[in-house]
């Protein structure tokens, strides 16, 4: 009887301790952050790529890695937004490729929205979905005043931010 009883305690640990969706799956889509193409300000239908671009958030000191490579030539990015809070600041920073500072531009956008938790599993937890602000989704200002905006246009295409499969953000240069 004592053997029985052991023996079933072990099955019932052993098959019970591990259930499938203790591990998040890796293709299980989390927190998406926020997609943004960029776009020939002068041929609107032209994808541009960007080269020696640097984004730094807000408050921090090194800037977003793309694609592993900390300056990006590409014309899609994808940044993250804070969670926590109801808006991000980014600052947008393009270098003509050279060495002389005074050809460095930067732009400042803050992006403002709502935010609404999802629960995904017990594994994966929660992930946080975006809506951008249908009044005021975004402000763009210039770092330097007497500096014009590299940035032309801002144009939002997806309001709500769900995944990372489609543009949110189209910049135009």
């Amino acid at each position: 009887m004592k053997k029985t009883f052991l023996l079933l305690l072990f099955f019932a640990l052993t098959f019970s301790s591990c259930e499938k969706d203790d591990i998040c799956d890796a293709n299980t889509q989390t927190t998406p952050r926020l997609v943004i193409e960029f776009y020939d300000f002068s041929n609107p239908s032209v994808l541009k790529n960007v080269t020696n671009l640097k984004v730094v958030g807000e408050g921090m000191t090194d800037e977003i890695i793309f694609n592993g490579l900390q300056t990006t030539s590409s014309n899609i990015i994808s940044i993250p937004l804070k969670t926590a809070e109801t808006s991000t600041t980014y600052s947008f920073t393009l270098n003509s490729g050279n060495s002389n500072t005074a050809l460095v531009d930067e732009d400042i956008i803050k992006f403002d929205y709502t935010t609404q938790e999802l629960f995904v599993s017990r594994a994966c937890g929660y992930k946080t979905l975006f809506t951008l602000d249908p009044t005021n989704p975004y402000s763009h200002t210039d770092a330097t005043a007497t500096n014009q905006k590299w940035i032309k246009f801002i144009s939002v295409e997806k309001s709500n931010i769900e995944n990372e499969n489609e543009t949110h953000i189209k910049i135009f240069f």
